[in-house]
């Protein structure tokens, strides 16, 4: 359970990392590819991303990595023992 709980874990925090490192980056560009996707799923636009911030960017890789952790954990607990009852 540990380790698929950190496996997850350090995932999404890689996933979020690379979002806030996109938002750093190329605000410009990731505005225009959110509005893409809602408007693919014939939404209208409404989330507008806000300047970056080092101490948020930091709070959402910690917590995306807890959140995973916590996740992960979970689904292989419950996994084990539903396996081990199956035999």
């Amino acid at each position: 359970a540990n380790k698929t709980g950190l496996i997850v874990g350090f995932f999404l925090a890689l996933v979020h990392l690379i979002w806030a490192l996109a938002v750093a980056i190329i605000p410009g560009a990731l505005q225009k590819f959110l509005d893409w996707v809602f408007n693919i799923h014939f939404l209208e636009p409404v989330w507008k991303l806000t300047a970056f911030n080092i101490i948020g960017a930091i709070w959402l890789v910690i917590l995306t990595f807890v959140c995973g952790y916590l996740v992960g954990w979970i689904f292989a607990c419950v996994h084990n023992c539903v396996d081990k009852k199956c035999k």
